[in-house]
């Protein structure tokens, strides 16, 4: 890890960070004064944030520029514009795309940040990164600056990223089409195009888009629909960039430890060369709804792993005040948290526990990304003789609401949470707060105002003292018919439409093609020549010569890494591992109750078990209760499911209960107490438990479609990965597809289903979750002068553990092994991309491989699939990722339209890295990127968790640290070839996504939910169609 103060001890002075930065400030510039271009307007210290900002303008563009100085060493930088998009075609997003292939001086660099990334948001597109190395963030500061203000924008880098037309196997005529007849399809293609097509087939994301384009129809979609992406041309990407990414139009965030003045000279040096330019700030604001209510009603897809009954969306929505009204909008979204958040709340109860729909919407909560806030509440999972009884429960539940008012502990508890959230001490803080901050910063909202957080809060609480201002507030924008109804109504044949307004868009396209190139042949041939000239280029760009970039070096990266001091004692005969360290008066507590023991037949009940203990409630307390006192006393409990593999064994791992919480030092009993009262007292056997667990149920299944098409390629990887070792299968059976498949079967059952074998089994699993078992262990992080007092409070808590009980009924099982199914699975699932991982067997976390495979994985996803699958073949994302606890090395794809394409280049990937000439400058790049991740900063609260949870101590991370900086190409051959190319036939395969005629029967087509049958149905009968 690279440090930035100098270390005392070898006769240097050394000053500590806070004089330092102390000093720094001091040093800054006053209000008034002009320094290098730019003058300081006004600054604030904001004592209970530990910061102090800096609102700076750009005398010659008018560039605005926020600073923000705190003692945190992970410097923060960001460039942002005014991007409101003209129309649906994604312009801002497929410049946000484009702007990062390279600019007039530079490609990205060779980094050690530990974010780097890019936005495109509704109406502002943001350029972040986050690094603790000063080089690092000059280096990066500069090629960030030139690629948004001055980039390159290639024809071919719009084809890549945007779209284009081709031959969907492009080296088909030269006989390495890795299927049939694909040399003769031409497709769409392009990379944002099929990110976009993955969200559209998220039912969820669909929602949310089909009620802005209504609702909000002056910001057009700036991601894109697919079906408008095909109109935008390269001239309109370029002209837009022009118009809005100039330093007139751009807002300027830094944040850290850093001199100011040295940002104000790189800035000034950037931003000097242009001049003043029309600024595109425009404020777009939504619909009018002064005439009354207003209705819309857009079809949509069916959730196959919902019953078709239940397949409605539907919102109801007003608009707020201006969000610059910080104050008010702080209120607004109080009010928001307490009329939806936790099973106690007045919408839960009268939308979701009472049965008219399985969770909120989308759109539900408090919109404050624009000038005019928006205030939604809705719900999936309706019942169409439900969808008008929805919108009366949710004026009823209002009128409770004013009537009744808000209870004044609740409040407390929301704001007890807030104090928390700033005592928290968190290791992106910088990041957190540019993105907190941009939004309203784009919209007219002072981010001096947003800062000011005792302000808001303290003027808050007056204004809560002074009667009901709350419920004022309610009557003033959510008590009236100006209010904007949403549904989406399930189509059966959604889908097919889909695919068909593409297949005749895409001919639309061909046959102007024709006319201009002079005939079907000639344009085929001109198509064809573009792809094989793009392939060039991208073949090329694989091996360009980098070493003009800034960049920092191996030499760089500290070989000793950190070791952050732990302490292990016992307490009443327990282990407990202690990291005392400055905490902001906080006591974090953690524990593990190993189940060695856990019976076979209740592992697939443990989610369920751990969402049920937090939704139930005890015999003398709801679980309305229950929340308050959580947000009165701590920062929140959790409990959980654990599951490690060894470090030293992958055929070994173990299992338990997680154990969570925290709180101010004086409270932390509270946290005992609660845990104690959930896990224990939750009562199974309450007329409302079944209908209650079957609302858990019900929820799950309704969010899963939309999880796994955010997530696919982690659960292909997952589903894989199981086939492996036996911490796989434990985390595919409690955390993957089988769970979502074994929770919408249990969801499915009849209403009339009283449940009593399910609830039987969380009444076994709770006898075993907390015990005074031999294997329960602790950790705790606290200050130092708060430890006595901590091991007082513990002591107490483990005394009063229940002793560990057997079951008669437990039929007690080691952890299932590995299945023998087929190392080749498909699911079918309603998307129109997919998501493909191969996964292979490799080592445990101390094996002299397990560093040069994390190497592997860098090498192999930057200079090889990335360009394979992502440029080339048009996914979203394409990589390869080493486990190093788990013992697997993967290749996987995410929202990807050639899956056959790219199983052959998985399958020749081992040879392709085995057989590379690696080059020393290949190695440097590998080694600086996976130690973005091995060195990137961590919360105090973290430190010392993967020597508790994972088992892997200082001189196992020391030894895997040096494996890393001392690998070499050899190590990198060699290994590709071991755990690769001679486990290929070891290796297993699960892909996502659409059934076409290539799914053979050397696959295993897996079905999920209670309609998989009729999806299973519905694509054999589009195969026999096509046939």
């Amino acid at each position: 890890m690279i440090r930035i103060s100098t270390r005392s001890g070898r006769g240097i002075c050394h000053t500590p960070r806070t004089a330092r930065l102390s000093t720094a400030i001091s040093l800054e510039p006053k209000v008034g004064d002009h320094e290098h271009g730019f003058v300081l307007e006004r600054t604030k210290h904001v004592p209970e944030l530990e910061l102090t900002a800096f609102d700076l303008r750009h005398i010659k563009t008018g560039a605005e520029y926020l600073h923000v100085a705190r003692n945190d060493k992970n410097n923060v930088f960001s460039i942002g514009f005014k991007t409101n998009p003209p129309d649906d075609t994604g312009v801002p997003h497929i410049l946000e795309h484009v702007t990062l292939c390279g600019s007039k001086r530079h490609m990205l660099p060779r980094s050690l940040s530990n974010f780097m990334n890019a936005y495109t948001s509704s109406d502002h597109t943001t350029y972040p990164f986050a690094t603790t190395n000063p080089q690092d963030f000059k280096n990066l500061m500069s090629v960030y600056l030139d690629a948004t203000l001055n980039p390159l924008l290639n024809a071919d880098d719009y084809a890549q990223e945007g779209w284009r037309i081709g031959p969907e196997n492009p080296l088909a005529s030269n006989g390495e089409s890795p299927g049939p007849d694909t040399e003769s399809k031409l497709i769409f293609k392009g990379v944002v195009y099929n990110e976009m097509k993955g969200m559209m087939s998220d039912a969820s994301y669909l929602f949310y888009i089909r009620f802005q384009d209504h609702f909000f129809p002056s910001i057009n979609n700036s991601g894109g629909d697919p079906q408008k992406m095909t109109e935008l041309t390269h001239d309109q990407l370029q002209r837009f960039h022009t118009n809005h990414y100039h330093p007139s139009n751009a807002k300027i965030f830094t944040y850290g430890d850093m001199s100011l003045l040295e940002h104000l000279q790189e800035l000034d040096r950037r931003l000097g060369t242009f001049t003043r330019n029309r600024r595109a700030m425009d404020f777009k604001v939504p619909i009018r709804l002064d005439d009354g209510p207003i209705n819309v009603a857009v079809k949509g897809p069916v959730d196959p792993l919902m019953d078709k009954d239940m397949q409605y969306k539907t919102s109801i929505s007003w608009l707020t005040g201006e969000t610059s009204n910080v104050l008010e909008t702080f209120s607004i979204g109080i009010i928001s948290t307490l009329l939806r958040d936790g099973y106690g709340s007045p919408f839960y109860r009268n939308l979701i526990e009472s049965g008219l729909g399985t969770d909120y919407s989308a759109n539900s909560g408090l919109d404050t990304g624009a000038k005019i806030g928006i205030f939604t509440i809705g719900l999936n999972g309706v019942k169409k003789a439900d969808v008008p009884k929805v919108k009366e429960a949710i004026v009823k539940t209002l009128e409770e609401v004013r009537s009744n008012g808000f209870e004044r502990n609740k409040i407390d508890g929301l704001l007890h949470q807030l104090e928390l959230s700033l005592k928290h001490k968190t290791a992106q803080f910088g990041l957190g707060l540019m993105q907190r901050l941009s939004p309203g910063w784009f919209n007219g909202v002072d981010p001096f105002d947003e800062l000011e957080w005792d302000k808001t809060v303290s003027a808050f609480k007056a204004k809560i003292y002074d009667g009901r201002y709350l419920e004022t507030l309610m009557e003033k924008y959510l008590m009236n018919e100006k209010n904007f109804t949403f549904t989406m109504e399930p189509y059966g044949a959604y889908e097919d439409d889909v695919a068909v307004e593409e297949a005749t868009r895409l001919q639309k396209k061909l046959e102007e093609l024709e006319q201009s190139s002079g005939g079907k042949a000639e344009s085929r041939t001109q198509l064809e020549k573009k792809e094989l000239e793009l392939l060039e280029v991208q073949e090329k760009a694989r091996d360009q010569d980098l070493s003009c970039l800034p960049t920092l070096h191996v030499k760089d990266i500290e070989r000793i890494g950190d070791n952050p001091d732990l302490r292990h004692s016992y307490v009443e005969d327990f282990p407990v591992q202690w990291r005392e360290a400055p905490t902001n008066g906080l006591t974090y507590f953690r524990a593990i109750n190993d189940l060695a023991k856990l019976p076979t037949e209740l592992r697939s009940y443990v989610p369920l078990f751990t969402d049920a203990i937090m939704r139930l409630g005890t015999r003398d307390l709801t679980m309305e209760q229950l929340e308050n006192e959580i947000r009165l006393k701590t920062g929140g409990i959790n409990v959980g499911y654990h599951t490690s593999t060894s470090p030293l064994d992958i055929g070994q791992c173990r299992e338990g209960f997680t154990f969570s919480g925290y709180a101010l030092d004086e409270n932390v009993p509270a946290i005992y107490t609660l845990i104690q009262k959930v896990v224990l007292e939750t009562d199974f056997d309450s007329p409302e438990a079944a209908s209650k667990i079957r609302e858990l149920l019900q929820s799950v299944s309704s969010g899963a479609l939309s999880s796994i098409a955010e997530s696919g390629h982690s659960y292909a990887r997952r589903f894989a990965a199981a086939e492996l070792s036996p911490e796989g299968r434990l985390s595919e059976q409690l955390d993957g597809l089988s769970s979502i498949d074994f929770t919408a079967k249990l969801a499915a059952r009849h209403s009339t289903d009283t449940l009593e074998d399910i609830i039987a089994k969380l009444k076994d699993i709770q006898q075993v979750a907390l015990t005074k078992d031999c294997n329960f262990r602790v950790a705790l992080t606290c200050s130092p002068e708060s430890v006595r007092t901590n091991e007082s409070h513990l002591s107490r808590f483990l005394s009063s553990l229940p002793p560990t009980t057997d079951t008669p009924s437990f039929r007690v099982d080691t952890p299932a092994p590995p299945s023998a199914r087929t190392s080749k699975s498909f699911f079918p699932l309603p998307y129109q991309v997919y998501y493909t991982a191969q996964v292979f067997p490799t080592v445990p976390y101390t094996h002299p491989f397990s560093g040069p495979l994390g190497i592997l994985a860098k090498l192999l996803t930057h200079k090889h699939l990335h360009h394979e699958i992502r440029e080339k073949g048009g996914a979203y994302g394409g990589g390869a990722s080493a486990a190093p606890l788990g013992g697997t090395f993967a290749l996987s794809s995410y929202r990807d339209p050639n899956p056959l394409n790219t199983l052959k280049i998985m399958h020749e990937a081992g040879e392709w890295a085995r057989d590379r000439a690696w080059t020393e400058r290949d190695l440097e790049e590998a080694k600086l990127s996976e130690f973005q991740n091995v060195d990137a900063p961590r919360a105090v609260s973290s430190e010392g968790m993967g020597q508790f949870l994972l088992g892997v101590d200082h001189n196992m991370r020391q030894e895997r640290r040096e494996r890393l900086l001392d690998c070499t190409a050899k190590d990198i051959k060699e290994v590709a070839d071991k755990y690769l190319v001679q486990r290929t036939e070891r290796a297993a395969l699960c892909v996502l996504g659409e059934k076409k005629e290539w799914v053979g029967s050397d696959w295993e087509v897996r079905s999920m939910g209670v309609m998989s049958e009729a999806v299973k149905a519905q694509a054999d009968d589009k195969l026999e169609a096509t046939a």
